[in-house]
C-alpha cells in the first residue's frame, strides 16, 4: 500500500511505516503524480483534492486532519468511488481558547465587562457550542444562530440572524464554507449584512475566510458600522488584504485551531480512519510525545481580583492572541510560514492552577474550562 502524508501534519510518522509505503510531501508538492498509485491520501486544507489531483489514480480515501473539508471535491469523490473523512471537533477546544483570549483583550483594550455583553455565535457545531458554554460562564447573555440544526430540533434555543444584528454586541462566526444552497455562507458578513447591524458590535471570524467580504468589512470599519474586527481567516490566503489587516484589533494567521491538542486529535482521528478503512488494526491509535510549555504551572492569588480578572489571568497564561498578532503585522508575507512553523500552545488541561484566596464558585469555573485546580 501507498499512503501520501502532508508533512506538516504532526505525531503521525511511523503509524503507517509497517502497512506500506509512506510518502510525506508539503501540500504544494502533491500532484497528480505522486498520487497516481496511492492508496490513501492524509492531508490538510491546503491540499485541494479534486478531479484535477484525483482523476485516474487508484485513491480509495482521503483523510484530512482538520474540521473543514471544503477543500475535498465531495461530489467527485462520491462519482469516483473515493471515501473520504474529516476530523470533526478535533481541535474545537482550542479555537475556543482562541476566542476566550480574544474576547478578554478586546474588554481590556475598550474597557468593558464581559458579564451581561450579549454574544451572537453564527454556527453552532462543535465549535460553536464550546464557545457558548464558556461565554455563559463568563456570565454573558449568549444568542446562538444555526438554521440546520433549527429545522432539526426546532427553534426554541436559537434565534435569527436578524435578531443577532439587533441584539448583539459580539458576534462570532463558527459557519463551515458553503457556496450555494439554503445555507450558504459564502460572504454571508457582506455589505447587506453589516448595514443591518443595529448596536455596532465586534465581528470575530475563526471559521472561513470566505465567509466575511474583505471589501465589505473595509468599508464597515471605515463608516464606524462595527466597533471593531478580529480576523484569523481571511480571503485569498496566505495572499492576505494589508490594508484590511491594518485595520482589524487582532489578526493572527489562520492559528485559531493551531492548539498541540487539537492537532494531536486530527492526526489520531484520520489514522484511525485509515485503520478502520483498511482493516490495519489500530483504530485506537493516539498521537504521543506531545509538546508541552516550558511551564504547566499558573500560580494565582485572587486577594486583589475580581473573578473575571482571575479567569483572564489563568486564559492568557495559556494563549494570549496578542502575541500571534504581532508576529503576523511583523511580517505578513510569512504567513504559511507562521502556520508551519506555530510554536506550542497547549489547552487548559495541560495546566494546574496554583490557587490562593480564590473563592469556590471562581474555582468551579475554573474547573469547568477545564484546568487542574492546586487549592492552597
Amino acid at each position: 500500500m501507498k499512503f501520501v502524508i502532508d508533512d506538516k501534519i504532526p505525531y503521525i510518522k511511523g503509524a503507517l511505516e509497517p502497512f506500506g509505503e509512506v510518502v510525506y510531501l508539503s501540500g504544494v508538492k502533491t500532484t497528480p503524480e505522486i498520487v497516481k498509485d496511492a492508496d490513501a491520501i492524509i492531508t490538510r486544507t491546503r491540499t485541494i483534492c479534486n478531479e484535477e489531483l484525483l482523476k485516474g489514480s487508484s485513491v480509495k480515501f482521503i483523510a484530512t486532519a482538520t474540521i473543514g473539508y471544503d477543500h475535498i471535491d465531495t461530489e467527485f469523490c462520491k462519482e469516483a468511488g473515493i471515501e473520504w473523512t474529516n476530523a470533526p471537533g478535533c481541535n474545537s477546544k482550542s479555537v475556543e481558547q482562541y476566542i476566550l483570549s480574544t474576547l478578554f483583550i478586546l474588554a481590556e483594550k475598550y474597557n468593558f465587562k464581559l458579564k451581561g455583553k450579549t454574544i451572537g455565535i453564527v454556527g453552532v457545531g462543535q465549535v460553536g457550542s464550546k464557545v457558548a458554554k464558556v461565554c455563559e460562564i463568563l456570565g454573558m447573555n449568549v444568542l446562538l444562530n444555526d438554521p440546520p440544526r433549527e429545522r432539526i430540533e426546532g427553534s426554541e434555543q436559537f434565534v435569527s440572524l436578524e435578531e443577532i444584528k439587533q441584539k448583539a454586541d459580539i458576534i462570532s462566526l463558527h459557519v463551515p464554507l458553503n457556496m450555494t444552497g439554503e445555507d450558504a455562507t459564502f460572504h454571508l458578513a457582506d455589505t447587506i449584512f453589516f448595514q443591518e447591524l443595529t448596536k455596532r458590535p465586534f465581528i470575530i471570524n475563526s471559521c472561513r475566510g470566505e465567509v466575511v467580504d474583505s471589501f465589505a468589512a473595509e468599508s464597515a470599519l471605515q463608516m464606524g458600522m462595527i466597533s471593531g474586527l478580529v480576523l484569523d481567516c481571511w480571503e485569498n490566503e496566505p495572499n492576505i488584504n494589508l490594508e484590511l489587516m491594518n485595520m482589524c484589533d487582532l489578526a493572527t494567521p489562520h492559528i485559531a485551531g493551531y492548539s498541540k491538542d487539537g492537532k494531536a486529535n486530527g492526526t489520531s482521528m484520520s489514522i484511525q480512519a485509515i485503520s478502520k478503512f483498511f482493516n490495519l488494526g489500530i483504530d485506537n491509535w493516539q498521537a504521543k510525545d506531545i509538546e508541552t510549555p516550558d511551564s504547566t504551572t499558573i500560580r494565582i492569588d485572587g486577594s486583589e481580583f475580581s473573578e473575571e480578572e482571575i479567569i483572564v489571568k489563568a486564559v492568557l497564561s495559556t494563549y494570549d492572541i496578542r502575541n500571534d498578532d504581532k508576529t503576523l503585522r511583523a511580517n505578513p508575507s510569512e504567513f504559511e510560514k507562521q502556520r508551519g512553523d506555530y510554536p506550542v500552545r497547549r489547552e487548559y488541561p495541560a495546566y494546574t492552577i496554583n490557587a490562593k484566596n480564590v473563592d469556590n464558585n471562581t474555582l468551579m469555573k475554573l474547573v469547568k474550562l477545564g484546568f487542574i485546580i492546586n487549592k492552597k
